[in-house]
C-alpha cells in the first residue's frame, strides 16, 4: 500500500475550505496551518489569470526531515505517510531547515488564540495533547486514514478537486489519474516535473 493525493488545479477555486477544515480537525495553534492555499497571478491586463495552488506535506519517498531528526520523532511508514511523534520531538528545527517545501511548522510557545485569556471552550474540548514548541505537519489525517476514511481536506472539498487513495491499487482514483491524465509533482522551488514516486502529492494540470 502506498498512499497518495492528487489535486485538480482546474477544479480548485481557492475557497480555503481545505485550510479551514484541516485547522478545525487538528485544532492547530494560532498561526499554524498544515494545509495552505497559495494564489498566483499571471498575464497582463486584461488577460490576467489567477491560480490557486493548495500545498501540504508532500510525503517524500526519501524524506530529508526523517534523516536529520536526532530523536526518531520523524519517520516514514510502510504506507508512505511521513509522521511526527509529538512526545519525541524536541523542537530542534532540523526538519524545518531541510524541508524543501516548508511543510512543517513549529507550534508556538504561546498556543492560545487569545493570549493571556486562557484556552477557549473549543480548545479545551477538542485540542489534542500537543507539546508546545514541537513541530507538526500534515499526516494525511492518519486517525481517519487508519479507519479507512479520507483526509478531511479531501472529504470536504466543495468542488471535488482532491483525490486520495492507494497508488498500488490500479483501480484507485489516484492510480488511474496518474495513468490517464497529465499529472505532475511540484519540485522544490519550481513547478517542474520530478521523478515518479519522489513525492506522494501530485497535481492535475489546469489545461
Amino acid at each position: 500500500m502506498r498512499y497518495a493525493m492528487v489535486i485538480d488545479l482546474k477544479r480548485c477555486i481557492g475557497c480555503y475550505g481545505c485550510q479551514i477544515f484541516c485547522k478545525a480537525e487538528h485544532a492547530t495553534p494560532r498561526g499554524v496551518q498544515w494545509s495552505r492555499v497559495l494564489l498566483y497571478e499571471s498575464g497582463s491586463y486584461p488577460a490576467v489569470q489567477k491560480m490557486a495552488v493548495p500545498v501540504l506535506c508532500r510525503h517524500c519517498a526519501v524524506p530529508a526531515c526523517v534523516d536529520v531528526c536526532p530523536t526518531g520523532a520523524s519517520r516514514k511508514r510502510a504506507d508512505g505517510i511521513v509522521t511526527v511523534e509529538d512526545k519525541k520531538c524536541t523542537g530542534c528545527l532540523n526538519c524545518l531547515a531541510v524541508c524543501p517545501y516548508g511543510a512543517r511548522q513549529l507550534s508556538p510557545e504561546q498556543g492560545e488564540y487569545f493570549p493571556g485569556q486562557g484556552l477557549t471552550p473549543y480548545e479545551k474540548s477538542d485540542r489534542p495533547e500537543r507539546r508546545e514548541g514541537g513541530v507538526g505537519k500534515c499526516d494525511f489525517c492518519l486517525a481517519r486514514t487508519e479507519q479507512g476514511r479520507k483526509p478531511v481536506c479531501v472529504e470536504n472539498c466543495m468542488t471535488g478537486a482532491r483525490y486520495f487513495g492507494d497508488l498500488d491499487d490500479p483501480e484507485s482514483d489516484v492510480a488511474q489519474l496518474l495513468r490517464r491524465r497529465e499529472v505532475f509533482p511540484v519540485c522544490p522551488g519550481t513547478l517542474g516535473v520530478a521523478e515518479e514516486g519522489e513525492v506522494a502529492v501530485y497535481y492535475l494540470a489546469r489545461s
